[in-house]
């Protein structure tokens, strides 16, 4: 079962970091309050770093008791560990480096300096999602868990493409048809660098709650097409949904082409 999109439209990308800021806060201090413990799966790009910045700029961040969040990554660039074009490099400097994090908890893609090849780097990540899994389960034997090979996420961030891709599952090609994989290697990414790791549908889809950021007029066709109901092979944002919740927060240029039924639909609650 998968929730449905709600969408939330903001005046600019400024707005929106901060909006999706100020809802991971409270959602990660609201989980924690629950179970002592939160997860969140990261993203990349322009928008997912502006957020990460937000966070860190906000003085409600200290509400979070941050060595007790379990960070992983939705993808990756196969490159050198320290290359500054890496998503987790990025996520290190906009917040990881400014709060106080368990470095066991912090989960990042192995890098090319470790690995043969994207698909070894892949592999990997799926044995520390498994294991990260199954440590879950030795804590909590009754933990709710949709696939037994992950751990639970709280939050999945993901960024949009142009082209309408999520994470590194790009319109048409292998990964996004990826099936029975909690990862897979990316060797021809349309955009550089070709070689690439990142989660699988099936694993995004997993997450209790999705959310989706996207800022910028050459997206407005991408978040148009995925709300207006395309399939998630040729859009594959349609696609990304959550167990329990499934939002796109947007600015209004993203917003330019988005089925008038969605206008409206103005979620700015945190809920």
């Amino acid at each position: 079962m998968s929730a449905e999109p709600k969408v939330s439209i903001h005046p600019s990308q400024t707005s929106l970091a901060a909006a999706v800021a100020a809802r991971l806060i409270t959602r990660l201090v609201d989980v924690q309050s629950d179970r002592g413990t939160a997860t969140v799966v990261l993203t990349g790009g322009s928008m997912g770093t502006a957020a990460l910045e937000a966070v860190a700029e906000s003085p409600a961040h200290s509400a979070v008791d941050w060595a007790n969040v379990h960070f992983w990554w939705g993808d990756e660039r196969f490159l050198g560990t320290n290359d500054p074009d890496r998503n987790a490099v990025q996520a290190r400097g906009a917040l990881l480096d400014h709060i106080t994090v368990d470095p066991d908890k912090v989960h990042e893609f192995g890098s090319k300096d470790e690995f043969p090849d994207e698909n070894a780097a892949a592999l990997d990540y799926a044995e520390q999602l498994a294991a990260a899994a199954r440590a879950e389960l030795d804590i909590d034997a009754d933990a709710v868990q949709p696939d037994p090979r992950l751990p639970r996420f709280d939050v999945l961030l993901l960024g949009v493409g142009p082209d309408a891709h999520i994470a590194s599952l790009f319109p048409e090609m292998a990964g996004i048809r990826t099936k029975g994989t909690t990862t897979v290697g990316v060797a021809d990414a349309p955009k550089p660098p070709p070689q690439r790791v990142s989660l699988t549908l099936e694993t995004i889809n997993t997450a209790q709650e999705v959310w989706l950021s996207v800022s910028g007029s050459d997206k407005a066709g991408a978040v148009g097409l995925a709300l207006a109901g395309a399939g998630h092979v040729q859009v594959p944002a349609a696609g990304a949904r959550g167990v329990r919740k499934t939002l796109w927060l947007i600015d209004q240029d993203a917003a330019q082409k988005l089925p008038g039924r969605l206008i409206d639909q103005d979620d700015e609650s945190g809920d």
